[in-house]
């Protein structure tokens, strides 16, 4: 990147000089600048400047009007030469790379001559690099028509191209099976870019999901038909060809695998302040503690907006080369307005920040902080804990190594902290006259400011703000409290705007979310208060305030705001919340059925689905904040509808702790409201969330609740689908019978449902019917649903069904028909699995190899383990078969170790009568005889009578 100004267009203007962000408040200001940006080192004549800044009503001195703006324009970027005067017209001087549009046109051109060359590495190293630069729409703040359509569409083609490139990178390289969710989106997103389909149709072709491959090809075929009228390309045809016959040049490439992956380097620390004034002692007591002692903490101790957490951020940053594996920083909230920072919640964006993947992450906050603590263990790492109110607050975050140090701040001295983790105070109290002082003469100039430093009590706070307030007023003196003086000078809109911005229950907040609080176009008014300093933008897009100065705010609120308004902006803030969730819902998991929703008024302008899981990352802490917040103080329904419509989202992100902290709520304020349908709702949330989770008796006791309340409310559809999910908690903890039950009883409710819900439920009647040893009922069952819904899966599930029953032909004829209809990885892999068993019985033992390998590498890496499990058994067997026992008995050990971790019980018991049958081959008659009565005891406490009898007759 280039040094000097820096300067971005794609999304939000942004400006910034030596680290810090100039704002622009006029739009004519954005545009005059953005037009010269666009073409750095020419001169823009002032005739297209007019037509850029005016547009057709430009004003009547038209040229002295430009040149106002362009003195304005080099006063707020501090330096004139920067902006040239020629005779007719402009010159910007400029780096091109200091402008992101430049920069990414150069990382641009750089990944495509690199992927010419076959470097696909530094290919695809500097596509990321383009793709990264992109923070929003191109100029979306920059009040231009004429630029929007002379630039937009060309960075909008390149951003298009640069992603068809990036990905044929990534399928180069091997990378097909990450890049499917990606272009599921894409071709979602942009349905007639038939670049994005024939990638699609790649990538799925080489997980080996030609059927879904193929139904990609005929969508695209209705899409161009419907719309345009055409037919694909010539080139997507010809692809379509090619995968139907299984073309040979269509295979993975042969990539050489990188190496481990090594452990994340986070660096997670705010931006460190360029006018960082004083504290040379407090800054060379902290670094000599932290980098030069044995003391593993240090606590910043002082009172508010005496300036803890800018010291900490600076001292961070200038120790960031001691701690090469990274910083973690997080706001603990300990004195907000609203809750503090959850502790799982840190908790676990921590260990996400350390290459932990969400599905490993433990649900317990003492397990969470165990893992902590061992991922730290011997790194180099440097964690600054902000807003600390009391030792138990920090001690779950603590590394308990010496190699990794830790800053906290907090307005006590947490005392605790000392007595039991050694942790040395460092008080910091307001600025010396000195430094008050230095501050003033940066902000103000040069001048006698010792009074107004003394009015402010040489709080670094009030010192900034009184700045603030002061600047451009030279006959205007402070007289009383800077904040308060400052909050008097603001017209009525932006003081009603802040007054209400301290209703928000979380640690930021949009433009868009402001908007919908106080009903007005807050994005002037919110760079108002930025330019006052009342709030802070933290990150381009998001507003956050100092806890003093939400404090004032809401005392503000509370004078001058009815409780009637409070309430009204309150219900407006929460509907753009729920809004904006079920706006995501509809783009990411359109298929879950959700509770009815009551808010009203636009939903945020979210467009893609990739937009949409942005928009939920940014704003998950403040949706458990919201929700937790209506859970506890009205109104309730909205607690139990944010909770609901954000079960798809937590579920793909895996994010367990603010999932049980959000269906607790929701179900604490139906029971509050006595609102059945949402408490069944919520019971029903939580038990999928412990079946997830693998607590099968909490899991069973939430379901029983939600059957309980849909039955008494005579929804017979709701129940159906509970008692469905039932019998598989059942099935996966291993009680058969209870698992029986709930399926035949599920079934009774859906005799006049939809074939496919009705399919389901015999699929899992027939299923449990296998393990129960029960093998006609099961060929019974999936004949029933093979009827009812011939699809791949009731092919795969009879022919299991027939193979057990000795009836082979039949079973292959089934098998066979279930892998030429196609299906989902997990489906192809069962089916791999069952004809891989028939060969065995029928003596092929080197064709049931083949078989079974191909079915194991399509779930062994991330797929389905339950499938996983018996492939690997199945495997085993064969290797038995062909006499390799000790590759037999690994493959077992295998499958008993996953099916164990997933509470698949009949897996389990398999695994253990085929391990005590290899162990007995390899003349280990005592591993073979405890592994058999392991599996007796098993069979025994599941009823799967078969399977205990045979473990008996091993034993």
């Amino acid at each position: 990147m280039a040094s000097g100004p820096q300067f971005r267009l794609l999304g939000p203007m942004e400006v910034r000089l030596a680290g810090s962000a100039v704002v622009l408040r006029a739009g004519k200001h954005r545009a005059l600048l953005a037009a010269l940006l666009l073409r750095p080192n020419r001169v823009v004549p002032v005739t297209e400047l007019v037509e850029h800044v005016w547009g057709d009503t430009p004003p009547a001195r038209t040229r002295g009007t430009l040149q106002t703006y362009v003195m304005r324009l080099r006063a707020a970027l501090g330096d004139p030469s920067l902006i040239q005067t020629a005779s007719d017209g402009y010159r910007m001087l400029v780096d091109p790379l200091a402008v992101d549009a430049h920069r990414f046109a150069d990382a641009a051109a750089r990944g495509r001559a690199a992927a010419s060359s076959e470097d696909l590495v530094t290919a695809r190293k500097a596509f990321a690099e383009a793709l990264e630069l992109w923070r929003g729409p191109v100029l979306s703040d920059v009040p231009s028509e004429t630029l929007y359509s002379e630039h937009a569409p060309r960075l909008n083609e390149l951003l298009m191209t640069v992603h068809e490139q990036r990905i044929d990178v990534e399928l180069a390289l091997g990378n097909h099976a990450d890049l499917v969710p990606e272009l599921f989106a894409l071709t979602r997103d942009h349905p007639l870019r038939e670049r994005f389909w024939g990638q699609l149709m790649l990538a799925l072709y080489r997980c080996s999901r030609q059927a879904e491959a193929l139904e990609a090809f005929r969508q695209l075929d209705r899409t161009l038909d419907d719309q345009l009228g055409i037919d694909p390309s010539a080139e997507l045809r010809a692809l379509h060809q090619a995968i139907l016959m299984g073309a040979r040049e269509l295979a993975a490439p042969v990539v050489a695998r990188e190496p481990e992956r090594a452990p994340a380097s986070p660096m997670r620390l705010p931006d460190d302040i360029a006018d960082f004034t004083g504290r040379s002692w407090h800054v060379e007591r902290i670094t000599g503690l932290i980098a030069g002692g044995s003391v593993p903490i240090v606590t910043l101790a002082g009172q508010p907006g005496v300036g803890k957490t800018t010291l900490a951020v600076r001292v961070a940053h200038l120790l960031r080369d001691r701690f090469p594996d990274g910083q973690l920083y997080v706001d603990l909230r300990g004195y907000a307005l609203g809750a503090p920072a959850d502790g799982m919640d840190v908790l676990s964006r921590f260990l996400r920040a350390l290459g932990v993947p969400p599905d490993e992450i433990p649900p317990d906050a003492d397990e969470q902080s165990t893992m902590l603590r061992s991922l730290l263990s011997g790194r180099r790492m440097l964690l600054l804990l902000d807003n600390a109110s009391a030792p138990d607050q920090v001690r779950p975050l603590l590394p308990g190594t010496a190699s990794c140090r830790v800053i906290v701040t907090s307005r006590d001295d947490l005392r605790g902290l000392i007595a039991m983790n050694g942790a040395r105070t460092v008080p910091v109290d307001v600025f010396s006259v000195a430094e008050s002082a230095s501050l003033l003469e940066k902000l103000l100039g040069p001048g006698d400011h010792a009074e107004l430093a003394s009015r402010c009590g040489h709080l670094p706070l009030a010192l900034r703000v009184a700045a603030a307030y002061l600047a451009g007023r030279d006959d205007v003196t402070i007289s009383g409290s800077p904040i308060e003086l400052a909050y008097a000078a603001l017209p009525p809109a932006p003081q009603r705007l802040f007054r209400l911005l301290s209703l928000v229950p979380g640690p930021d907040f949009t433009a868009e979310a402001a908007s919908a609080l106080a009903d007005v176009d807050a994005e002037g008014l919110l760079t108002v208060l930025a330019i006052a300093r009342l709030v802070v933008r933290a990150v381009p897009g998001r507003y956050r305030f100092h806890d003093e100065l939400v404090r004032y705010a809401a005392a503000l609120r509370e004078e001058s705001d009815s409780p009637s308004e409070q309430q009204a902006s309150w219900t407006a803030l929460l509907d753009h919340y729920l809004r904006g969730v079920e706006r995501c819902a509809e783009l990411l998991y359109p298929g879950i059925v959700r509770l009815p929703s009551s808010a009203s008024g636009p939903a945020p302008r979210i467009s893609t689905s990739a937009e949409a899981l942005a928009w939920l990352d940014a704003e998950r802490p403040n949706l458990i904040a919201a929700i937790r917040h209506a859970a506890e103080h009205g109104p309730s329904e909205v607690a139990w509808q944010l909770a609901d419509a954000l079960r798809g989202y937590l579920w793909i992100g895996q994010h367990v702790g603010e999932w049980l902290a959000t269906a607790h709520h929701g179900l604490q304020a139906a029971q509050k409201s006595a609102h059945r349908p949402a408490e069944a709702a919520m019971h029903a949330n939580l038990g999928t969330l412990y079946l997830r989770l693998g607590e099968f008796a909490r899991s069973v006791e939430h379901h029983d609740h939600a059957i309980e309340l849909y039955r008494a409310l005579g929804d017979k559809d709701a129940e159906a689908s509970v008692l469905n999910n039932l019998s598989l908690v059942h099935r996966r903890s291993g009680d058969l019978a209870a698992a029986k039950d709930a399926l035949l009883r599920c079934l009774e409710m859906l005799r006049s449902a939809p074939a496919d819900s009705v399919s389901t439920g015999l699929y899992n009647l027939g299923q449990l019917a296998v393990e129960l040893g029960e093998i006609d009922g099961a060929v019974e069952h999936f004949s029933q649903a093979l009827a009812l819904a011939p699809n791949a899966d009731s092919h795969t599930y009879l022919g299991m069904a027939l193979r057990l029953q000795g009836r082979l032909d039949e079973a292959r004829a089934h098998l066979d028909r279930a892998l030429e209809i196609g299906n989902v990885p997990a489906g192809e892999a069962e089916t791999l699995e069952n004809l891989a068993a028939l060969e065995l019985a029928s003596g092929n033992a080197e064709a049931a190899l083949s078989l079974a390998s191909r079915a194991l590498s399509l779930v062994a890496d991330g797929g389905d383990q339950q499938v996983a499990t018996t492939t690997r058994i199945t495997l085993g067997e064969i290797r038995r078969a062909l006499s390799d026992l000790d590759t037999a008995a690994g493959l077992f050990e295998q499958a008993l170790t996953t099916a164990r971790r997933i509470g698949y019980a009949s897996g389990e018991v398999r695994a253990l009568i085929d391990l005590a049958v290899v162990l007995r081959d390899l003349d280990r008659a005592a591993d073979s005889r405890s592994a058999a009565e392991q599996a007796a005891r098993r069979g025994a406490e599941l009823g799967l009578r078969a399977l205990e009898n045979r473990a008996r007759e091993l034993a």
